[in-house]
């Protein structure tokens, strides 16, 4: 899985907060978009 830095950093400094892996976290939060039914959203802009 290829993820962005600035993605990493983020859950690295929020496992930093809660003492939690940033592994684990990322994890937390993709299971939590499995139960929710989570449908991303993308709009590409239109070329002019």
């Amino acid at each position: 899985m290829r993820l962005s830095e600035d993605v990493v950093a983020y859950f690295k400094n929020m496992a930093a907060d809660t003492g939690v892996p940033y592994q684990s976290l990322i994890n937390l939060y993709l299971r939590d978009c499995v139960v929710q039914h989570r449908q991303l959203q993308i709009a590409w802009p239109r070329k002019p």
